[in-house]
């Protein structure tokens, strides 16, 4: 038997659309730029919340926990890793954000 004929049969669905993609993007840029990348957490925030807020699984809505204020302590953390390791610790950033996006997703159970 492989992997997949393990699995329960999950049914996934999306349901965003151009117009609010548009808005969160030029919204992230905006914020990330005119504060010149300080306040990035909060255009990853945006980003997530709207990605999820259309994502279906199995008929139920994924919602994004995850604040920016609390993201943004470990990006300043991370910042500051960066400039002591001369970028070498760059190569980690990408993965723990990763992981702070996956760990702050659940199932909506009002949905």
């Amino acid at each position: 038997m492989n992997y997949n004929q393990r699995l329960p049969y999950l049914q996934f669905g999306f349901t965003g659309g151009a117009a609010g993609w548009l808005g969160v993007g030029i919204g992230g840029f905006l914020v990330t730029v005119l504060t010149l990348g300080i306040c990035y957490p909060w255009a990853v925030v945006m980003t997530y919340r709207w990605k999820t807020k259309h994502t279906w699984i199995n008929g139920q809505r994924l919602r994004f926990t995850g604040s920016a204020v609390g993201l943004f302590g470990m990006w300043i953390k991370w910042f500051l890793l960066c400039i002591v390791t001369l970028g070498i610790y760059s190569f980690w950033v990408y993965p723990r954000l990763q992981k702070w996006i996956v760990e702050h997703q659940e199932l909506d159970p009002t949905s």
